[in-house]
């Protein structure tokens, strides 16, 4: 694959996946001018709708994770090109965003339902603090590099990648994953927690919790000692939890 054909899908690639993104916000929202959304999709029986969406929140985790582990890169990457690997991950993780949003199937039923006006602007507010959290802490460490216009950049320009170097700005001195600290503030930060979103909020939070554990493997083998230091010092992705002595 030439070097501009490379620069070219990694920009499309982005879209997508930016795409997905702003919709996942207003699906996990669950706001009416949605097509479809946590509270609308899909018609199916009980079980059924819970089989489907743990089905599908089980997808999202494995494509995430097992496309992101050193292992699966090394083999991928004969078959695609290295500079292309990340645009590529990014793309599949939009597809799949893409079949949730598309097959979810909604729970009838309520666990809880804010009716004080104050309550809810407040509950919003966090709700929107969470994606802000998320969207920002990708800019913290490397934005382009985190959805894979900087390695084809590189490549195009034919600059070398500097070695990785480990730093904690901002969110990450108070928690290792702010990332996921964002998604899961977003994902509980409802006034209106109906079954299926309740689902979908406990799903991702189990997600998120194995996605750690196989992160946090690879992140020692990249930084050593120094992220060992790190991980007795800052908890997980609430702060002061998840401390590792």
């Amino acid at each position: 694959m030439g070097r501009v054909l490379v620069m070219a899908v990694s920009l499309v690639c982005y879209a997508a996946f930016f795409a997905s993104f702003v919709y996942l916000v207003g699906w996990v929202g669950g706001f009416d001018f949605m097509p479809t959304h946590i509270d609308k999709g899909l018609e199916a029986p009980m079980i059924t709708a819970v089989l489907i969406n743990i089905g599908l929140i089980a997808l999202f985790g494995i494509q995430h994770s097992v496309m992101a582990r050193p292992g699966f890169k090394a083999a991928w990457t004969k078959v695609i090109p290295a500079a292309s690997e990340r645009s590529i991950y990014c793309l599949i993780t939009a597809v799949v965003l893409g079949a949730m949003f598309h097959f979810w199937a909604p729970i009838e039923g309520s666990l809880w339902s804010v009716q004080n006006e104050t309550a809810r602007m407040v509950i919003w507010g966090l709700f929107w603090l969470g994606w802000g959290i998320l969207f920002i802490s990708t800019w913290l460490l490397n934005h382009f590099e985190l959805f894979g216009l900087q390695q084809a950049w590189h490549n195009l320009t034919g600059k070398e990648a500097a070695d990785p170097a480990m730093r904690t700005p901002l969110f990450y001195k108070l928690v290792r994953h702010p990332i996921y600290t964002g998604f899961f503030i977003a994902f509980w930060a409802t006034p209106d927690m109906t079954y299926s979103h309740l689902l979908g909020a406990v799903g991702f939070t189990v997600y998120i919790m194995i996605g750690i554990s196989y992160e946090e493997r690879d992140l020692l083998d990249v930084f050593g000692e120094q992220y060992a230091e790190y991980r007795k010092r800052v908890g997980a992705f609430l702060p002061g939890i998840g401390k590792v002595s």
